[in-house]
């Protein structure tokens, strides 16, 4: 949500990020809202100011006799009563029209994020790791001998329809240890609290995290009013939703691994094959709760924390800056994190990190009461994967495959695994 005192203050600053981004609103649209607003706000306060002093009149006018007088002064608080409930209502309804515009409108992008159109326009900036030079035809993971009988997609079409996936054997439990592996790294090295939160929630849970209004197609909703989280941002973001804490609360960094639901709106035809695109998965969230004056300094860590899982596994990615025409919403800044897929001759996203600033607090009042006193303050807010475990899970068998369908794990992986190394040919865990 936009502070709409920085709009009247900065309008051009303002224009100029949302022409940054596409967005034809401008600062005026919204300004003469607002104005309309605080007119009629101003308007009904002289109104009660007038029926005041007349009710205060009344009793003096019926003392002295003077009937008249009094009619007339009784008539006036009267049509003062009405002037201000219609004036009040003027200003509610202005009001609801300013914050639903507001509530639609994406954050404004960080001064050194890049312009561009599309993903085309993203702009990289470091790569780990050599992939694999291979001595035969790299295979998709749902290619492989290792997983036929594991990762099975007619059972699940058959038990929900299609883009879900049935796992079962060795291929289930890679994609359990990942998520433990996942998690312990962010809690005992990366210092995370470890959170199990609900998968369901409540509207204005979404509406603060910025699903909702404006994409709530790509989210389920349930009948009893509930929505199923699209990922556990929602959730732990939500953890400070209308609460005042404690400059010395900040930071807050919170993880969770949770199932995740997405309609995939408007995707189509993208990504079919294979498990890359489910509308149902599980992901390893990162969630963090700063000080304003932290937050570009926590993305960057947030950043580290993603990478370091595909560091240990050994799987060879990039990091790229998105552009303003491949942003989210709700992001200032966003770090993309694509890990090498060798079935794919091309590099995937596994991890998406953002830094949304106070945009995030605004909609759900979090806010800090600062150490030497005055007016509480907006936090910041900053989410990030850490990382989707079956993109993770995708990269680790297509990585580790060998000509004769088999699948070797990373080592780092293997504590997790009660020491096994490797997916047979024939699916079983060695």
């Amino acid at each position: 949500m936009h502070d709409i005192r920085f709009i009247r203050e900065n309008p051009d600053a303002f224009d100029a990020a949302m022409a940054r981004l596409g967005v034809s609103v401008s600062s005026s649209d919204i300004l003469g809202i607002d104005a309309g607003r605080r007119e009629k706000i101003t308007a009904a306060e002289a109104a009660q100011a007038e029926r005041n002093a007349a009710s205060k009149q009344v009793g003096a006018a019926k003392a002295k006799g003077d009937e008249a007088e009094f009619e007339r002064l009784r008539a006036l608080v009267g049509e003062k009563k009405a002037e201000i409930a219609r004036l009040e209502e003027e200003a509610k309804a202005e009001d609801a029209r300013l914050t639903e515009l507001l509530a639609t409108l994406p954050n404004m992008p960080h001064e050194d994020v890049p312009d561009g159109a599309d993903e085309n326009d993203n702009v990289e900036i470091r790569r780990w790791g050599e992939p694999r030079v291979f001595d035969f035809e790299p295979k998709e993971h749902y290619e492989l001998a290792a997983v036929q009988d594991g990762m099975d997609f007619e059972t699940a079409a058959k038990l929900a329809g299609s883009r879900f996936v049935l796992m079962s054997g060795a291929v289930a439990r890679v994609h359990r240890a990942l998520a433990q592996f996942m998690l312990d790294t962010h809690t005992t090295e990366h210092g995370l609290t470890e959170v199990n939160g609900p998968v369901m929630v409540r509207e204005e849970m979404m509406y603060g995290t910025g699903q909702l209004p404006k994409f709530g197609d790509d989210s389920y909703l349930l009948r009893e009013g509930w929505w199923l989280i699209p990922t556990s941002e929602v959730t732990l973001t939500n953890i400070v939703n209308d609460v005042i804490v404690e400059e010395g609360y900040l930071p807050r960094r919170f993880t969770a691994h949770s199932l995740c639901f997405r309609s995939e709106a408007g995707s189509a035809g993208r990504d079919t094959a294979g498990m890359l695109r489910q509308h149902q998965f599980e992901k390893v969230e990162m969630v963090s709760v700063t000080h304003p004056d932290k937050s570009m300094e926590e993305h960057e860590r947030m950043t580290r924390c993603a990478e370091v899982i595909l560091e240990k596994l050994g799987i060879p990615y990039r990091t790229i800056v998105l552009c303003t025409g491949d942003m989210g919403f709700g992001a200032r800044k966003t770090h993309d994190i694509e890990a090498w897929l060798p079935g794919q001759n091309m590099y995937r996203e596994i991890s998406s990190v953002s830094v949304c600033g106070d945009f995030q607090a605004r909609r759900m009042n979090a806010r800090f009461r600062p150490e030497g006193g005055g007016k509480p303050e907006f936090v910041h807010t900053l989410n990030g994967s850490g990382l989707a475990v079956g993109r993770c899970l995708i990269a680790v068998l297509e990585n580790g495959q060998r000509e004769d369908g088999s699948v070797d794990l990373p080592e780092a992986l293997h504590p997790w695994l009660g020491g096994k190394r490797r997916i047979t040919a024939e699916g079983t865990l060695v």
